[in-house]
């Protein structure tokens, strides 16, 4: 059973959170001048916490403690497409994570060139992409729950608190631009700039909160006690350090480097500081620990839903397993009583490794919607993933536009689209319960936001051509 705390989802939440979209910010602000751009960081970071905000509330609603999944979700509201929720989690998480390991291929070589390493075997981008994914990646994507990884999510998140230190000197010690250049180092205060320069750089704030995948397990794995109060107020005093954490770090790293390198500043900040540099050597280094421990938090998300799909595609939309447990009407959710053996527990080798805790009920004693993982499901989930992201890694050199087209469509249906349709569609609200009112036909309107964000992150995708 999980014992997460506060202290271990925030540091989950957020390394979901950070990763190498941070070195965009100041490129970001560069596009939507300073004030405007800082504003588009914080309003994606509301958003993206009313998104988190209703996961939190629903789980609560549909009395599924321990076992809320979107799989669960879809099967009180459309379970139809249960299958095209999960196969969109899977699939962002897997680019994700693919492009973490593409990262390494790219930054390991050019850290390599930094100490005068200009041939053999360290130049090669797939032995550093093997060499990690044997040594890190890999035995972190076994383990089975997520609050195993916060140790490293620690570890990774010291990462980003050296690349803000990193930011932060350089600019003030002046010492990255010589004073004879003509890079224009002007800075734009007002904006936005132009419609295409906003639409272009959209992306960026709005997929740099995306953690939504990994919230259901954070809140499954929280136990109420009298200290941290409900696996409710636990989850909201975790939204709260993550976002506003992850909202300073990027408008420390983006005004400062903005202000650093002004219009000249490029889509990765880090390659802008000298490479004779060791303190630059050292972002650089960083940033590759940085991403090669956060792909077990996509891995966690993906096998799940993987499991889900699976699954779906052996029994389909089964008649009355959707109210296997569970009675939805027009009152919403309600348990009913169990009979004779139509309920089937948990084996004690089986386990739920992503969603659901193990031999979890709801408020009733009833089990709850869930699809178990075995061992053997999990460690051949595990493997498929691995072994596929590793081929992939190693067959491109660069996957920024598939990622845009994953992030426009898994990025807002997981952060924006699905929270807000299940708040709208779960919450019942009791009379004259304000908070509840508001968060339901906030969720309609949050919905409403993610259907626009997607064309609008299409459209920049296809005819601007913007990246994830």
């Amino acid at each position: 059973m999980g014992k997460a705390t506060i202290k271990s989802g925030s540091i989950n939440l957020l390394n979901t959170i950070i990763g190498a979209g941070i070195l965009a910010m100041p490129y970001g602000l560069k596009c939507n001048g300073l004030l405007f751009g800082s504003f588009l960081i914080l309003w994606s970071s509301l958003t993206s916490a009313f998104g988190l905000y209703l996961q939190n509330k629903v789980s609560k609603f549909t009395q599924q403690q321990g076992a809320v999944s979107y799989f669960s979700l879809s099967q009180l509201t459309y379970p139809q497409l249960s299958i095209v929720f999960d196969s969109a989690i899977a699939i962002k998480c897997f680019g994700v994570g693919v492009s973490y390991l593409v990262v390494i291929g790219d930054l390991m070589p050019k850290i390599m060139e930094s100490l005068n390493v200009n041939e053999g075997i360290l130049m090669n981008r797939n032995f550093w992409i093997t060499l990690f994914m044997f040594t890190i990646v890999t035995p972190l994507s076994y383990l089975k729950k997520l609050d195993s990884l916060k140790y490293t999510s620690i570890v990774a998140l010291f990462s980003v608190i050296y690349l803000i230190c990193l930011v932060i000197t350089h600019y003030a010690m002046h010492d990255t631009i010589p004073d004879d250049t003509t890079i224009d180092t002007s800075v734009d205060f007002f904006g936005p700039k132009s419609f295409k320069s906003t639409f272009s750089s959209f992306p960026i704030f709005v997929f740099a909160y995306t953690c939504h995948q990994n919230m259901f397990a954070i809140i499954n794995e929280l136990e109420p006690s009298e200290r941290s109060g409900s696996q409710t107020r636990q989850s909201n005093h975790i939204i709260r350090n993550a976002i506003s954490t992850a909202c300073v770090s990027y408008l420390i790293v983006g005004i400062i480097g903005y202000l650093n390198f002004g219009n000249s500043v490029n889509g990765n900040i880090i390659t802008m500081y000298p490479k004779d540099s060791k303190l630059s050597l050292i972002g650089r280094l960083c940033i590759v620990l940085m991403v090669s421990l956060s792909y077990p938090l996509q891995c966690h998300p993906c096998r799940g839903s993987i499991n889900h799909v699976i699954y779906f595609i052996k029994n389909g939309v089964k008649s009355g397993w959707k109210l296997r447990n569970t009675n939805v009407t027009n009152e919403g959710y309600t348990p009913i009583n169990n009979e004779g053996n139509e309920i089937e527990s948990l084996n004690d080798h089986s386990f739920i490794s992503t969603t659901p805790m193990e031999g979890a009920q709801d408020t009733d004693g009833h089990d709850p919607i869930i699809v178990p993982l075995s061992s053997r499901g999990f460690y051949a989930i595990t493997s498929i993933i691995v072994i596929f992201s590793y081929l992939l890694a190693i067959s491109v050199s660069s996957l920024a536009k598939v990622l845009a087209f994953v992030g426009s469509t898994g990025s807002t249906s997981i952060s924006f689209i699905l929270p807000g349709l299940f708040g709208y569609l779960l919450i019942k609200p009791q009379e004259n319960n304000k908070i509840d009112i508001l968060s339901k036909y906030g969720g309609l309107i949050l919905s409403i936001w993610g259907f626009l964000v997607m064309i609008v992150c299409l459209g920049a995708t296809i005819f601007l051509g913007a990246t994830h």
